[in-house]
């Protein structure tokens, strides 16, 4: 079974602050962000039980390519996704 993706306010401006940055870095490099991001949101919501969980109900799934993190709940038939962590930021503010 395929859980449907829902990611909120708060993670859909963390994805656009994170390919903005990317792109001012390297042009098409916020592309690849989101080409990467895309595919760990299929696989998470192929599988979201095979990431572990971290905090409550919480599962986490790392970006390999990029350091960033997923922060996401399994609701009914629904992946919710909390946050779009940028991991060397801060790890002290990781979202609970």
């Amino acid at each position: 079974m395929i859980y449907e993706l829902e990611i909120v306010e708060e993670a859909d401006l963390e994805i656009i602050d994170a390919y903005l940055y990317y792109e001012s870095k390297q042009f098409g490099l916020g592309e690849k962000f989101l080409k990467e991001l895309d595919q760990y949101f299929e696989r998470i919501c192929e599988s979201p039980k095979h990431f572990e969980v971290k905090y409550k109900s919480y599962r986490e799934a790392y970006i390999r390519k990029f350091p960033y993190l997923i922060i996401f709940e399994i609701e009914e038939q629904k992946v919710v996704v909390y946050s779009v962590f940028n991991t060397p930021q801060n790890p002290e503010k990781k979202p609970k």
